[in-house]
């Protein structure tokens, strides 16, 4: 499967961006999919993923302002931001097919797309 990620963009602290997901094929439905992230010198970090039944798993730092969700009928996952923060800065990656039990490894994930960037002024 190919992905492709966007949405991304300069916003202000406070302020909200939706990222979406699109996939090529027809297996997006059987897939969990999951949002990652990396800023310059760190290592990709998990935000959250959704899997094929609907379960949302979050980090902590995102928690109660994003929202992650999922439209199987146009192969596409979304992550809703809001309440943006400065530290929220960073290349946005999605991902499909979590293998194994850990999906807040993204060493766990098979999929990528090719990453959009959010900064947040303060």
């Amino acid at each position: 499967v190919q992905l492709q990620a966007s949405g991304g963009g300069l916003v202000q602290a406070g302020g909200s961006l939706r990222l979406s997901c699109a996939a090529s094929g027809h297996s997006f439905r059987r897939y969990s999919v999951g949002w990652f992230r990396q800023a310059p010198g760190k290592e990709r970090e998990f935000v959250a993923t959704i899997n094929v039944s609907g379960n949302l798993q979050y980090a902590d730092s995102v928690k109660g302002r994003f929202t992650i969700s999922r439209d199987n009928a146009k192969n596409t996952g979304y992550l809703e931001m809001n309440s943006l923060k400065p530290e929220d800065t960073s290349v946005y990656y999605c991902a499909a097919q979590c293998v194994g039990l850990d999906c807040r490894d993204y060493r766990r994930w098979g999929y990528w797309g090719q990453g959009t960037q959010v900064t947040v002024s303060s």
